[in-house]
């Protein structure tokens, strides 16, 4: 495992009577999205304003690649500094500045460079998030989601190695929220920045995260991969993500993946006691990237759920399906072989030609590709191993082509 850049070492911090962090330990490591849940009122954004240096420990240390940050001298503090940025929860854009000059503002603040290295950097941005038609437009003349990305370009416009987010998609519709969330794991591919995100959105931060942490009443209660917190035996935890947990999926409104991953428990006891088959069909949309390039974040989430709303007919009382990642779906069918999981894709395939998921065409003809793999499960296997068989099955491959 990698040495982690950000180590927090029994932290407390109160304020008057408050005991908000009460020892608390924590690594957060180089390259990853780490996404900190808990209840309100945990002191999740006091843990963020420590990370950046807006708060100081009362005991304990923060650590910026084994550094006390606090120990340090003013110089070297500062210079440490200049490598986070920080996208708040409200974006907190000037209304009196224009997008252009908005997101200039750190580069003005922090650096001596000459206008037009300024003028440069910033376009360069803006041209990333496509944002070039917006040059000149003030805050109140934008949407909501472009707000979102114009307080992104701000904090990614210093390259800083890390990003925090502060409940960065409080207030959005499903779709917005979702979109936001696939342009902040994009862009961490794209530019590598260690991103710590705050967020009460379960279980659509598991998509992005590499790992995740839970604050409960001031301390850590789990640290680990998002498989593995819903796993995991910890009564705090197991109640936390079962009242967050919805019946269906915002963007979708179909089950959140536990769900199905219940139902596999469920179809494997009954193949394995009375040997009634399933399958599993996994949908990739192999190119929302280039939905999200040409035409917004916005569309791809739309195509996505646009292609839901077709499938589900096509699903059986006892059949489930559900997301597992930014770009996939998986389905459980019931009382299905492999003869009978192909005819539904053969089926389904013939339904969803030349219907527009996307709703706007991103350039002359374009066309959805959707990757399509199916496996029967056998008494043996576990849901991992029957994704990775239909993902990886050329003889059960299928491609759509919406055009």
């Amino acid at each position: 495992m990698p040495e982690p850049v950000i180590q927090f070492e029994q932290v407390h911090k109160s304020f008057g009577a408050t005991h908000v962090l009460k020892g608390v330990n924590l690594s957060i490591y180089k390259g990853e999205i780490t996404t900190v849940i808990g209840k309100s009122g945990e002191g999740k954004s006091v843990l963020l304003k420590h990370i950046v240096g807006l708060l100081e420990p009362d005991s304990g240390s923060v650590l910026y690649e084994g550094r006390s940050i606090h120990s340090l001298a003013r110089k070297e503090r500062r210079s440490i500094k200049h490598k986070f940025s920080y996208m708040f929860q409200s974006t907190a854009l000037f209304d009196s500045l224009t997008v252009f000059e908005n997101i200039a503002l750190p580069l003005r603040e922090r650096t001596r460079f000459r206008d037009s290295e300024i003028q440069s950097r910033v376009n360069q941005r803006m041209t990333q998030l496509d944002l070039s038609e917006t040059h000149d437009k003030y805050p109140s003349q934008l949407s909501g989601g472009m707000k979102k990305r114009v307080a992104l370009a701000r904090a990614l416009i210093t390259d800083p190695e890390i990003i925090l987010f502060d409940e960065p998609t409080t207030g959005l519709d499903p779709i917005r929220k979702n979109a936001v969330h696939s342009m902040i794991s994009n862009y961490q591919k794209q530019f590598g920045f260690t991103g710590v995100l705050v967020s009460h959105e379960i279980p659509d931060v598991f998509y992005i995260s590499q790992r995740i942490v839970m604050l409960d009443e001031g301390v850590i209660v789990f640290e680990g991969r998002p498989d593995e917190i819903e796993r995991s035996s910890n009564p705090d935890v197991i109640k936390f993500i079962r009242g967050m947990e919805r019946k269906n999926e915002d963007l979708t409104n179909i089950a959140p993946q536990t769900i199905v991953e219940k139902r596999f428990q469920q179809e494997m006891t009954r193949l394995q006691n009375h040997n009634i088959e399933f399958s599993l069909i996994l949908f990739t949309f192999e190119n929302l990237d280039e939905i999200n390039h040409h035409v917004g974040y916005i569309a791809g989430q739309t195509a996505m759920k646009n292609f839901v709303t077709l499938v589900r007919p096509y699903m059986g009382v006892t059949d489930s399906c559900s997301r597992c990642g930014l770009n996939r779906l998986v389905m459980i069918l019931s009382n299905t072989d492999t003869n009978r999981a192909r005819q539904f894709c053969e089926r389904f395939s013939t339904e969803i030609q030349g219907k527009d998921l996307v709703r706007i065409q991103p350039y002359p003809e374009f066309c959805l590709a959707i990757r399509t793999g199916f496996a029967q499960a056998t008494s043996n296997c576990n849901l991992d191993d029957l994704m990775h068989e239909a993902e990886s099955s050329m003889n059960t491959f299928y491609e759509f082509k919406i055009c």
